[in-house]
């Protein structure tokens, strides 16, 4: 491509964000300016209690030769802090962006692992075509004090650190409607077995994680293959009688949901054997799931069991909404909203045509 057709091209995808990020963002906390900043490497500077005192100053988004560090590849941490209302918390819809950050980075939020691009030695692995974005589940977040976020960043050559675009805290607009938040703690399991849909099965020595969130972030950083979540429900009294839908998110990459043993739906039949799935682009799509009313208990528990298959990277439960719906709100929902712009996926895949 010609260097002038190249900008051209830069301006007209800059652009296309600024428009795409307006209808469907909005920035509640601007997090660009001054961050505290420090080169080496240590896990207790995630820890919100950290005293940071003594770090450097450098402004964000900014590569970090320019601000003092010439010439230096390797770790870096960077750390600063925001405060959101009670109301913001609550609506566990808040999103941390940091743009684009050269080579790999890890993000904790009041301690907590949220998120990761690229990975780390000794198999370096550089995103920094990809855009940041985090959902930080609400709780993790407060609303009494300062919310800490804390950036671990290696930088194998070149220009480091969290070098350009949008920094914030961020809320997605129009989200389905949930009558029903099932946002929290899920029992979790690696491994395969089709017992595990059964109502009547004993998950009691399962481990916890939260829903929507990556499983790498809780424990399973290497984790790619089958494994299950569980929970168990009821049914409120002002839902009885009315259709309902089942919300999941989006999940990374395929799945299948069982109500009370009972297959509902999937983006695929998942295979065993690994390379027998194929996994197109289903980590994007929302997942939605009728729940047919002769399977549901009106008036007692209700389990979900939702067997999921990563084939790389991020695994999971990952994005909200996570609930139920009545049809009947759902169905208006995607009258209003029947199409949505295509997301910083589409356009990291624009980046890496123009730049490879």
């Amino acid at each position: 491509m010609h260097y002038r057709q190249m900008i051209q091209t830069i301006l007209l995808i800059c652009l296309f964000v600024s428009i795409i990020h307006s209808k469907e963002w909005s920035r509640i906390v601007n997090l660009q300016g001054l961050w505290r900043f420090t080169i080496g490497d240590n896990e207790r500077w995630a820890e919100p209690a950290f005293n940071d005192n003594g770090w450097d100053q450098i402004e964000v988004p900014s590569n970090w030769e320019n601000q003092g560090y010439p010439g230096y590849d390797g770790f870096a941490w960077y750390r600063t802090g925001f405060l959101l209302s009670s109301n913001d918390v609550a609506s566990n819809n808040n999103y941390i962006r940091l743009g684009f950050i050269d080579d790999a980075d890890e993000v904790y939020v009041n301690g907590h692992f949220i998120g990761f691009k690229g990975a780390f030695p000794p198999h370096t692995q550089t995103a920094y075509h990809e855009q940041r974005l985090y959902f930080c589940p609400a709780d993790f977040l407060r609303s009494d004090t300062v919310n800490i976020i804390a950036v671990r960043v290696y930088d194998n050559y070149k220009e480091g650190g969290i070098i350009r675009g949008q920094t914030g805290i961020y809320k997605r607009k129009h989200l389905p409607p949930l009558d029903v938040s099932l946002a929290g703690y899920w029992k979790f399991q690696t491994g395969d077995s089709i017992q595990w849909k059964n109502p009547t099965y004993q998950d009691t020595h399962w481990q916890k994680i939260y829903v929507p969130l990556w499983w790498e972030t809780q424990g399973f950083y290497h984790y790619d293959g089958i494994a299950w979540y569980r929970k168990r429900i009821t049914i409120p009294d002002n839902l009885t009688g009315q259709e309902l839908i089942l919300l999941l998110g989006r999940i990374d990459d395929l799945d299948e949901i069982f109500l009370n043993g009972q297959r509902i739906g999937g983006t695929a039949h998942i295979q065993k054997r690994f390379d027998d799935n194929y996994l197109g682009e289903y980590y994007q799509q929302l997942r939605a799931y009728y729940l047919p009313s002769h399977l549901l208990n009106r008036y007692g528990e209700n389990t979900i069991a939702v067997r999921v298959f990563d084939g790389f990277i991020n695994g999971g439960i990952y994005d909200i909404p996570v609930g139920i719906t009545q049809k009947n709100k759902y169905e208006q929902w995607q009258k209003d909203h029947p199409q949505s712009p295509p997301d910083d996926n589409f356009l990291n895949e624009l980046l890496r045509s123009i730049f490879n």
